[in-house]
């Protein structure tokens, strides 16, 4: 069966008071759309349109750099005269036959088993709708349903919006969340017949409900496992509110999982964790992009961690910031990290390596037993086993121009402040002298003290970047 799937996303949201288009604010690190396609994934699409609107180009180009493999296609709502009108620039690009399912861009957190589950109510032959019983269901479109029988359920015969609604149908709790299911020629057929004489002058996609009945299309209904699914995002608060839902689920997950966190309210996750035993995360701490935590593994309060490997045993100490970025960032076996420490792009760290209270490593390699304690740089260098690397101490690696490279062997001990001027080469077993500033290679096994003369810039010329 030939599966299409339509994205709302045209709308301004005036209310979240921002000039960014709605369905780019972020929820646990992502635009709310993308949750929306990431979850169409699973399905198998045939086709997938995004209605777009206010700040269509920004949602497109933003879309299609985050889902270069979806079937991914556009249709533009200009001007936006409601949901109908909004399906509507989608008919051309919809097959005749086949299901056409309707999310929203700004409910982020349908997941794809409830998604399927309307397309399997519908079965290619009649209208279902994604209905849910709701506390306060303001704003929300009413269910209408027809009194049951003794041979009968009651069955739904209209959706009614909120500002059309009587006060007796305002009473009703159970409401629809904006998600349907249909066969696809036939919705095309409703979707050409809509009217816009309402009280706010649109053309409603709710509106096909009456024409389903009229038809003798049957009209059911499919429910969310939990109601977070189906909440839409038109404020600020209520982006606040869902941000905390999803955040506690995510806690709640990785505690059946093993994970000790000190507060689960106090956790968030805007990508993906995962996590070997005897796991301890302390309050504050949030983890993005790919992140994966060896057995008894200890992250300290207020840590922030992208993209990073930390194996088995680790200790991350308070107020550390790990950011792997594209090329990742690993922590050995064991190794104690921090507080206050920053891990950049490229820092691999092997097993029992210490990185102390502000030292920051970069591209750089640091081989088993490697200590930094205090106040350090390490930016493009290779650190070889037990070397001892001095407070103060820097790689001067970048020329003004091009990074070079610093090698360390094995054995070294680094004093304090000292300044390695790269392209240099320090060999196993050299002591280099506090204070120092290095420009020339170190003999292995010496001790080395240098001093840096007066130099005069008359003449000086900035270095020409190479091409790499």
């Amino acid at each position: 069966m030939t599966l299409s799937i339509v994205i709302m996303a045209a709308g301004k949201g005036t209310r979240m008071k921002s000039s960014r288009p709605k369905v780019l604010h972020k929820l646990a690190g992502r635009p709310m759309l993308s949750h929306v396609i990431g979850t169409t994934q699973t399905l198998g699409a045939d086709k997938l349109i995004v209605i777009t609107g206010h700040g269509a180009d920004e949602v497109e180009q933003t879309m299609r750099k985050a889902f270069v493999q979806a079937p991914l296609a556009f249709a533009r709502q200009e001007p936006q005269l409601g949901t109908g009108h909004a399906v509507q620039q989608a008919v051309p690009q919809l097959p005749d036959e086949g299901t056409t399912l309707i999310l929203n861009g700004d409910v982020p957190l349908i997941e794809a088993a409830t998604a399927k589950a309307l397309v399997d109510a519908c079965g290619g032959e009649r209208l279902a709708l994604l209905t849910v019983v709701l506390q306060d269901p303001t704003g929300y479109g009413r269910i209408v349903r027809d009194q049951a029988t003794e041979d009968a359920q009651p069955t739904v015969k209209a959706i009614v919006e909120h500002k059309d609604a009587s006060e007796s149908q305002r009473a009703i709790r159970e409401v629809y969340t904006g998600m349907m299911a249909a066969p696809t020629r036939w919705l095309k057929q409703a979707l050409a017949g809509l009217r816009n004489d309402n009280a706010q002058g649109e053309y409603y996609l709710t509106d096909v409900v009456a024409r389903a009945v009229l038809d003798g299309v049957p009209v059911v209904a499919a429910h969310p496992r939990d109601e977070t699914e189906v909440l839409g995002v038109n404020s600020p608060a209520q982006l606040s509110d869902l941000e905390r839902r999803h955040q506690r689920a995510q806690a709640e997950r990785l505690m059946e999982q093993g994970v000790r966190l000190a507060d689960p309210a106090r956790f968030d996750l805007r990508g993906t964790l995962t996590c070997g035993r005897d796991v301890d995360i302390d309050v504050n701490c949030i983890f993005e992009g790919d992140v994966s935590l060896g057995d008894e593994v200890r992250i300290g309060a207020n840590c922030v961690i992208r993209n990073a490997r930390i194996k088995a045993g680790a200790v991350i100490h308070p107020f550390t910031h790990i950011d792997g970025d594209k090329d990742g960032a690993t922590v050995g076996e064991c190794a104690l990290i921090g507080p206050f420490a920053r891990l950049r792009p490229g820092a691999q760290l092997g097993p029992e390596v210490h990185i102390g209270n502000f030292v920051e490593v970069k591209n750089s390699t640091l081989a088993r037993g490697a200590k930094a304690n205090h106040l350090a740089y390490l930016g493009d260098a290779t650190v070889g086993e037990r070397v001892n690397y001095g407070a103060g101490s820097i790689t001067a690696n970048y020329d003004g121009a091009n990074k070079h490279r610093t090698v360390i062997g094995d054995d070294v001990h680094v004093g304090s402040n000292c300044v390695l001027i790269a392209p240099i080469t320090v060999g196993e077993g050299a002591t280099i002298g506090g204070g120092s500033t290095l420009s020339k290679d170190a003999p292995a096994g010496q001790l080395t003290v240098a001093r840096t003369k007066p130099v005069s810039l008359a003449g000086w010329k900035r270095p020409v970047k190479q091409p790499t």
